[in-house]
């Protein structure tokens, strides 16, 4: 493999001088990279300046038809890495499907198929389509047959329809693997070699992955033709003095909450980070309509007129500035006590970078990241990769905001006292009092609200304050709404859970049973965690993992009889963060539903090895039950049961053999099942 590392440093000689942050003439553009006229012309109108580490490198590859290992972390803009070199050299000429990506979840799916749409705005003819479990089969086959040139995908819906002759891989000339150790951690490893082996030799392909374990580097060896390999290494460190927070994106618009924030937060000077020129100009502008004295900085802006702007910033006639990353490099202003991310970095470097220009010199300074739900993964990496913490944080009610111009008020008035020159107003307000009639208090009142001006001391109070909320208070009304429908379709069915294991069938001799593991929806597991976790830690195949039922707080599997080894193992397997706590499933209550905690049945065990969620089961979708055979993706959040019987001999052809009898027990440990 060719190797192409990027070292920390490398960003040095971006950095621009006398903190004017005027990009240099060596650093590369988007212009630079041999994209074709109609894909810049997107780039531009989406208002991105200059490529990030990852897109820098990967697309002069992928342009010179390479194949391209890449290791860069979620968030890095590798999404733009693939998908505009293979928009600017694919000719998507028909209504052939010409490239596949292949991704772990249907979150992700639908962002990279948002992310072509946008790039591809300017190619005539052109349709992507992300298909996914949960989603209509037949809404995605009417697609496909319409003609499709860019499919985004989940394996198993991927397999789905490639299985039942609706996606044709026959003249595909480019497939994207991408979070790569993330489609192993959920038991997809399989899967993704079955879709490899479907598809044209004469292809290019790229794998993307944060971290390269030896499963994804065997199967980037065995499908991949002399890949250029790049990896981007970050190293992050955050300075103490910074505080931390972030703030939910919910209830309220972005730049609502800019303004409120920025109405109560005791700062000096306010750097605020945004993705892209257009984004600069556009919240500049808003803030500076609410009264904020605030300006813009980015790539557009004329040197002359960048070094006044930061002068202007520096010396305090300035209080606000919006920037792009590009335009801030190089910015160095002591007032900066906050910086703020209004969208969420690239990756963690940036971050760094950003969140730099505060807390220096051992000064205090704070950092605030603005997020949305679905931006929680990014969040996590940012806070792995600086091993720091950032504090969730509530923004300010209107009574905040009110609380705090009165007291800002009264200091003002408070701060006034201490003038030399107030004699000439003294006499004049003496003058006024000798007249009786006057009460003092009203006289201050008016002299204050002519201090004030026009606009009003407070704001007015809407009738209900926009509702905010965390991540827990998310997953808690999720969990919620899971087990509200699990209990009323358990209490419309007149049915309670049953407490025996259903029979494989393929292997019905085999004694199985249910039991109770202690991680469930609310927890956010998958079926394909379950049988990685019980098929990697206890050696058990795939196939001879029965039935599973995702609940609220739990889920139920059913396994054949182990021994103590199996059971000592499997209590401590952790998956989502908790340990599965496998248990016998004897009884349950009358009331919830919840399973007992029966004694653990004992059997046999062998060596582990990595299974497939759906190796030589079928299907199931990504919520729900799993039972082997046909999906039934119907996107509720109900127990649902799938029937599918494809030849898992095509699908699957390696089988160990236990026991002298290929594909007959369970365990190959002597005296044990």
């Amino acid at each position: 493999m060719t190797e192409q590392t990027n070292s920390a440093g490398e960003n040095a000689a971006a950095e621009a001088s006398a903190g004017t942050a005027a990009p240099k003439e060596n650093q590369v553009s988007f212009n630079d990279l041999g994209l074709s006229d109609k894909v810049l012309h997107a780039v531009t109108d989406l208002g991105f300046e200059l490529p990030s580490k990852i897109q820098e490198r990967a697309i002069p590859v992928i342009l010179g038809g390479h194949d391209l290992i890449g290791q860069a972390q979620t968030g890095t803009g590798k999404t733009a890495a693939f998908a505009l070199p293979l928009l600017s050299k694919t000719d998507f000429t028909g209504k052939d499907v010409r490239i596949l990506v292949i991704l772990p979840t249907r979150e992700l799916a639908i962002q990279v198929a948002e992310a072509f749409q946008q790039f591809s705005k300017y190619l005539e003819d052109f349709h992507v389509l992300p298909i996914y479990g949960g989603a209509s089969y037949e809404t995605q086959i009417r697609a496909l047959k319409r003609g499709v040139q860019v499919v985004v995908g989940t394996p198993g819906r991927v397999i789905d329809l490639m299985k039942r002759e609706k996606l044709d891989t026959s003249h595909l000339s480019a497939i994207v693997l991408d979070e790569g150790d993330e489609m192993l951690r959920m038991g997809f490893i399989d899967d993704i070699e079955w879709i490899l082996s479907q598809i044209p030799e004469e292809r290019q392909m790229m794998l993307f992955s944060a971290t390269m374990p030896k499963p994804i580097r065997k199967v980037a060896e065995r499908y991949l033709h002399s890949p250029v390999e790049i990896r981007i290494e970050s190293k992050t460190q955050t300075a103490s003095t910074v505080r931390q927070r972030y703030w939910l994106v919910s209830g309220m618009h972005k730049i609502d909450a800019m303004a409120r924030l920025l109405e109560v937060e005791p700062y000096d000077a306010v750097l605020i980070f945004v993705r892209t020129k257009n984004d600069a100009e556009e919240v500049s502008q808003k803030l500076a309509a609410r009264g904020f004295a605030c300006d813009a900085l980015h790539g557009d802006i004329p040197q002359k007129m960048r070094e006044k702007i930061v002068d202007k910033l520096r010396n305090g006639q300035l209080d606000i500035l919006v920037a792009t990353d590009v335009a801030a490099r190089g910015l160095d202003v002591d007032r900066i006590t906050h910086v703020i991310n209004y969208d969420i970095p690239y990756d963690s470097e940036t971050y760094v970078h950003r969140i730099g220009r505060t807390g220096r010199a051992g000064r205090e300074g704070d950092a605030i990241l603005f997020i949305s739900p679905r931006e929680r993964r990014a969040l996590r990496t940012i806070e792995q990769s600086t091993h720091q913490k950032i504090e969730p944080m509530k923004m300010p009610t209107t009574d905040d905001i009110n609380k705090h111009r009165v007291e800002a008020f009264k200091q003002k008035i408070l701060d006034g006292l201490g003038a030399d020159d107030l004699e000439p107003y003294a006499e004049i307000i003496a003058e006024i009092l000798e007249d009786d009639s006057i009460d003092p208090t009203d006289l201050c009142a008016v002299l204050a609200k002519m201090a004030n001006g026009n606009e009003p001391l407070t704001i007015e109070k809407p009738a209900e304050e926009p509702e905010q909320t965390d991540f827990d208070e998310i997953d808690s009304a999720r969990a919620g709404r899971m087990e509200k429908i699990e209990q009323e379709k358990i209490e419309r069915d007149g049915r309670r859970l049953s407490t025996e294991a259903m029979p494989l069938r393929d292997f019905p001799d085999i004694k199985m049973v249910k039991y109770r593991v202690a991680v469930g929806r609310r927890d956010g597991v998958k079926p394909g965690q379950i049988v990685g976790a019980i098929a990697n830690e206890g050696d058990i195949e795939s196939k001879y993992i029965g039935h599973i039922d995702i609940f609220g707080s739990f889920s139920t599997v059913d396994l054949p009889e182990m021994p103590d080894e199996v059971h000592d193992i499997l209590a401590r397997a952790m998956v989502c963060g908790k340990p599965l706590d496998i248990r016998g499933y004897d009884q349950v209550e009358e009331d919830s539903g919840e399973p007992g905690r029966g004694d653990f049945p004992r059997g046999g065990r062998s060596r582990p090895r990595f299974f497939s969620e759906r190796h030589g089961r079928g299907d199931y979708s990504d919520k729900g039950s799993r039972r082997g055979g046909k999906p039934d993706f119907r996107g509720d959040d109900r127990r649902e049961r799938s029937g599918f019987r494809g030849d898992r001999k095509d699908r699957f052809p390696k089988s160990r053999d236990f026991g002298g009898r290929r594909g007959s027990r369970p365990f190959n440990r002597s005296g044990s099942r």
